[in-house]
């Protein structure tokens, strides 16, 4: 939240997608029936400690401020209400967060709309305007909400002949223990299978028909893989590895799990393939690669449209990831972070993803790629918005150009002495290069300064025409496969090293000085 959007937000005044609410001390009972009927109808923002007032002929906020001293119990007291399924279905994990308003603290949330009816106090509520409206009794009201989100939200779709038989249920302890693990006082840890199926909305009824039973969100949560491929024909995730191989791929592994192991291989998939690179967050040193990767694994798995075959795509190549899926598009290119507007396309497993801890709340997880990959590579990522959404993750930037002092290594380690490059005329042809050789062909590449250092180690420990695969830089730096597949490719752009005949496939020696250009 930045000033000027939270400025925004108290100068529109209440409408269909903001409520203010004077609560500075407690949450009244108000507050869930907006956040029910934003859920019902478009979403919303509501803003605690905010009064609607006159202001120059238009109605805007005031902000009077919560007192402090109130402010743990409101935001406990808040997911506690939210995370009681007698209360309030489904399960809707929603955070007050603080914002500082000269000197005045607002708390608000964002409430992004469901897939499915949301019931406060068993009653269903809809947004009209700046009023929350009780329509629980209104049949054809009821009746147009179920009707525009069976149409936005496949999600929902209640599947009559599915049953326990169908699902992998064992997952079910591990979603105790994730939840535990999250908060220690998460309901769903106390519950029961078919508890925490009803409390996350993946077991439902149709408040029109009657009919009740599994949806397809929890098909594509907990289901076999046989029983996904039947509800979901297309479903399939093809991860690739591309760096050796550019015409195929190096890596491959086509997945088609339920999206809670789905979501395990392509981390996994990710992490093997990435170079790990621990970068500081707060002055504590954090896994840049694991957090990019949880973002885009999240969103290929949560955000897709599951009613197009179109397969999704996790591609690593050398310099770049990108994913493509299917979306549901209400907007067309690039996506920037301080204008767009997050909505759900899967709000049941978006939600079931937060609250085991792999997702955060909606809209965090654009703003989380573009400040761990500027962490990771001095990049910016891309995210584009159309009949498929695509994520590029540079790996680095093109014009980013290490400290001179990367390239001027310690005397003691890297100073030979000077007999050493001047060699008998006899002997010069099969002189190894020299390190200043190798990191001016560096500086020429922009390398990174991860990528240079495990070059200078790697020039160390070779001989003067010395072979050696990939397989031996990956013993050399202690490092992966793919990490060493990649510094074996940049070495041969480089043109500083040739294949020895010989010695095997894909072995390689450093060039002598004289055939350096």
């Amino acid at each position: 939240m930045t000033k000027d959007f939270m400025q925004k937000l108290l100068d529109s005044g209440e409408g269909y997608t903001i409520e203010y609410k004077k609560n500075k001390n407690k949450l009244s009972s108000d507050v869930y029936e907006t956040v029910s009927a934003f859920s019902n109808r478009y979403g919303g923002h509501i803003l605690l400690g905010v009064i609607e007032v006159e202001k120059n002929g238009h109605k805007a906020g005031e902000v009077l401020g919560v007192r402090k001293e109130y402010i743990y119990d409101m935001k406990r007291n808040f997911i506690t209400v939210l995370n009681n399924r007698n209360k309030f279905a489904p399960t809707l994990y929603l955070e007050l967060e603080e914002f500082d308003y000269d000197g005045k603290t607002i708390l608000w949330t964002y409430v992004p709309p469901t897939s499915g009816l949301c019931y406060c106090n068993k009653k269903i509520y809809d947004r009209i305007d700046d009023s929350d409206q009780d329509i629980t009794d209104k049949t054809e009201r009821i009746a147009e909400i179920v009707s525009r989100k069976s149409s936005d939200y496949r999600e929902q779709q209640i599947l009559p002949y599915a049953n326990e038989s169908h699902f992998k249920m064992e997952l079910m302890d591990r979603v105790r223990r994730l939840v535990k693990s999250r908060d220690k006082d998460h309901p769903w840890k106390d519950m029961d299978d078919m508890e925490i199926m009803r409390s996350a909305g993946l077991y439902v009824e149709n408040v029109l028909t009657g009919e009740k039973g599994f949806n397809l969100a929890a098909i594509l949560l907990f289901g076999k893989p046989e029983v996904i491929k039947t509800c979901v024909p297309g479903y399939m995730t093809d991860a690739i590895y591309r760096v050796e191989n550019v015409d195929r791929y190096d890596d491959r592994e086509i997945v088609e799990d339920n999206l809670i192991e789905a979501y395990d291989k392509l981390m996994s998939f990710c992490l093997k393939h990435m170079d790990n690179r621990f970068v500081l967050e707060n002055d504590i040193s954090v896994d840049a690669r694991e957090l990019i990767s949880r973002e885009v694994v999240g969103n290929i798995l949560i955000h897709r449209d599951y009613s197009n075959a179109f397969p999704a795509k996790l591609i690593i190549e050398e310099d770049v990831l990108r994913t493509e899926n299917w979306s549901k598009s209400r907007f067309n290119g690039r996506l920037d972070l301080e204008t767009f507007s997050p909505y759900p396309k899967n709000p049941l497993l978006a939600s079931f993803f937060v609250n085991i801890g792999r997702a955060d709340k909606l809209g965090s997880g654009m703003r989380n790629l573009y400040k761990y990959t500027k962490l990771y590579s001095h990049a910016i990522p891309v995210l584009s918005e159309g009949d498929v959404f695509k994520i590029q993750i540079p790996f680095k930037k093109s014009d980013f150009a290490p400290k001179k002092s990367d390239f001027a290594p310690e005397k003691s380690d890297f100073a030979p002495k000077k007999s050493d490059f001047a060699p008998e005329k006899s002997d010069f042809a099969s002189q190894k290069m020299s390190i200043n050789t190798l990191l001016n062909k560096c500086k020429e590449q922009s390398y990174n300064v991860t990528v240079i250092e495990n070059i200078k180690k790697l020039y160390k420990e070779i001989e003067t025409n010395q072979a050696f695969g990939i397989s031996d830089i990956k013993e050399i730096l202690d490092c992966a496969k793919s990490t060493a597949a990649g510094l074996m490719k940049r070495l041969r752009n480089m043109e500083v090293v040739v294949p020895v005949k010989g010695k095997g496939k894909g072995k390689y020696r450093f060039k002598n000085e004289s055939e350096i250009e």
